[in-house]
């Protein structure tokens, strides 16, 4: 369900909810109306009995008759009671569920940019604690709105046929009681939003001191990283703090407005009685009608605070919502033949991060056949990379720019695409699982043999062999009981265990020697046979046997041709090999 990030605001994503669980929210109202409607017969009875034991007109039987009434009244208001909890706060949980669903798969969506610009932790915050506060809206908010609706409709016209002046003294109260809930509601609103926004800087702080955790150690900044952070809990403390006290007000001043109106009452009230223009029982029951009123009054409160967390929450999760997503299915996809063969043709390609940003690709121009092998080697900055994640669409290229198969990337489902290509990135990123899980990460039904496969493609088989479980080594968070060429050989492993018709490595064996790179690329040459392959180096000998080399220099191909072209053209291409060879011979002497 992807639909709600066309909504425009944040009210509109709410109505799409409560319309998917309509007849919930319908039975659910049904309940709540039951347990008023039942709740409302006892005073009514007990101001009956009341009444006829002072006229001394009660006899055992009618007596009976009134308890039992009474009794089956009140069980009965309790079973809807349960019921409408049930039924209510169980949707709460439903839209819970879906929320976080819609959440979790918008955040999937989104382009790598959006990711650049915000914080993890916040991402995290948005899906954790202000989720939890947006649910109440539909949970316990609805419910006690509903009861005090219901109660105030059902019971003011019983008061009314009580006693019509005492009636009018309890909602002069009224207007007391709705001041104090719209001035408390806005000053909780701004405070629980400027709450949860400091509740996202502290989860980013947190989680980026984990994710960072050795950097910490080394450096020896654990003591500031505590005293930091028990900075930022004491202030997050202290902003709750300020959000009690304002509640710790709100709730007495209710209370005392509405004991106002019933000491008016219990005055007045008692001297009609006096006179004899209110019987005992009538006044009895107009008593307790009020009582039954109290708690929809002090409910406003509550509900008044649920909502104003809830809406405070879902305006800073439809923020997120509310961004589409940059790269998508066009509308003609799905019109032509979804196979991939692996030609990628690039046309006059140029590309920018933002449309006032200096060009990081411009016009290159490129034909890769199906099947072909070529590298792309040059200075750090000069695009490898950011041409690498055009070709899966992590970055999208103007129209036309990039072509598959000679027609334009963009008509070839996006699933489809990625389901083709087997992706090295230059970051490489491991999940908390086991080897052999991380290996088939993205590949459904794959067995053990080919797990096995694709490690000895990549070159990791030999290592894993003297791990404690093998495959079943559970790996640390991003792979942390691993070293970098071992991290790097299990996202080969698990692109080339796809076996996609495009084979991408971006720089992905920067961190092994060139032996265990030499190693590795002769078991690929028989992976990459048939498949076109893209791989990004800095080493010539990781690039020299591919069919075609291009040489990138500020976001343009300067050369291009094989390792021999190359040499013979004395450029930039043979001025790096020349540089690499006095390297390694300094290195070795």
């Amino acid at each position: 369900m992807n639909h709600q990030i066309q909504f425009a605001t944040g009210r509109a994503w709410l109505v799409f909810y409560l319309n998917k669980y309509r007849w919930q929210l319908i039975v659910g109202t049904v309940f709540v109306l039951g347990s008023v409607t039942f709740g409302v017969f006892v005073p009514r009875f007990v101001g009956v009995a009341i009444d006829d034991l002072k006229a001394g007109d009660l006899s055992y039987d009618k007596l009976w008759r009134s308890v039992a009434i009474i009794v089956g009244s009140s069980i009965i208001s309790g079973v809807f009671l349960y019921l409408q909890r049930r039924t209510l706060i169980n949707m709460s949980r439903y839209v819970e569920y879906d929320l976080r669903q819609d959440f979790y798969g918008h955040l999937q969506k989104l382009p790598l940019e959006f990711f650049q610009q915000q914080r993890t932790g916040d991402l995290m915050a948005r899906a954790t604690n202000d989720l939890g506060a947006v649910r109440q809206i539909f949970g316990p908010a609805i419910m006690y709105s509903e009861q005090t609706l219901f109660r105030v409709l059902i019971i003011l016209p019983l008061m009314f046929g009580i006693s019509v002046k005492l009636t009018i003294i309890l909602l002069l109260t009224m207007p007391l009681v709705s001041l104090t809930v719209k001035y408390f509601g806005h000053q909780i609103h701004v405070r629980f939003e400027k709450i949860q926004e400091f509740f996202s800087d502290i989860t980013a702080r947190a989680q980026e001191n984990l994710t960072g955790v050795r950097v910490i150690r080394a450096y020896a900044q654990e003591g500031f990283e505590q005293r930091e952070f028990a900075r930022l809990n004491g202030e997050y403390v202290e902003r709750n703090l300020s959000l009690v006290r304002l509640s710790a007000v709100f709730r007495p001043l209710m209370q005392f407005f509405i004991g106002l109106g019933f000491a008016a009452i219990i005055l007045v009230g008692g001297r009609e009685t006096a006179q004899g223009r209110m019987t005992l029982g009538e006044f009895a029951a107009f008593n307790l009608y009020l009582e039954q009123l109290i708690w929809p009054l002090i409910a406003m409160g509550y509900v008044t605070n649920l909502v104003q967390r809830g809406t405070a929450s879902l305006k800073r999760m439809h923020e997120i919502m509310a961004v589409s997503p940059a790269i998508a299915d066009g509308e003609v996809v799905g019109q032509r033949d979804a196979r991939i063969e692996g030609a990628i043709e690039f046309r006059g390609l140029t590309f920018r991060y933002s449309a006032d940003a200096p060009a990081v690709l411009e016009d290159i121009n490129l034909k890769i056949a199906a099947g072909q092998t070529v590298a792309f080697i040059g200075r750090t900055g000069s695009g490898k990379s950011t041409l690498m994640n055009l070709v899966p669409r992590l970055l999208d290229a103007e129209a036309g720019m990039i072509l598959i198969d000679g027609r334009p990337i963009r008509e070839v489902p996006l699933k489809t695409l990625r389901e083709n290509i087997g992706y090295v990135p230059q970051e490489t990123f491991l999940f908390s699982e086991t080897l052999a899980e991380n290996i088939k990460f993205g590949v459904n039904g794959s067995n053990d043999s080919e797990v096995e496969w694709a490690a000895e493609a990549a070159g990791l088989a030999d290592d894993v062999r003297d791990f404690p479980n093998q495959y079943e080594t559970v790996l640390g968070e991003r792979g942390i009981t691993l070293s970098g060429g071992q991290k790097q050989r299990t996202a080969i492993a698990r692109a080339v265990i796809r076996r996609p018709k495009i084979l991408i490595l971006d720089d992905s064996l920067s961190a092994v020697d060139t032996y265990t790179e030499e190693k590795i690329l002769s078991h690929l040459r028989d992976v990459m046979r048939g498949r076109t392959a893209l791989i990004v180096a800095h080493r010539i000998s990781t690039v020299k046997d591919a069919d075609l080399i291009c040489v990138l220099d500020h976001g343009r191909i300067v050369e291009r041709g094989t390792h021999e072209e190359l040499m013979r053209l004395g450029g930039e291409y043979a001025d790096l090999y020349e540089r690499q060879l006095l390297e390694e011979e300094l290195a070795a002497s």
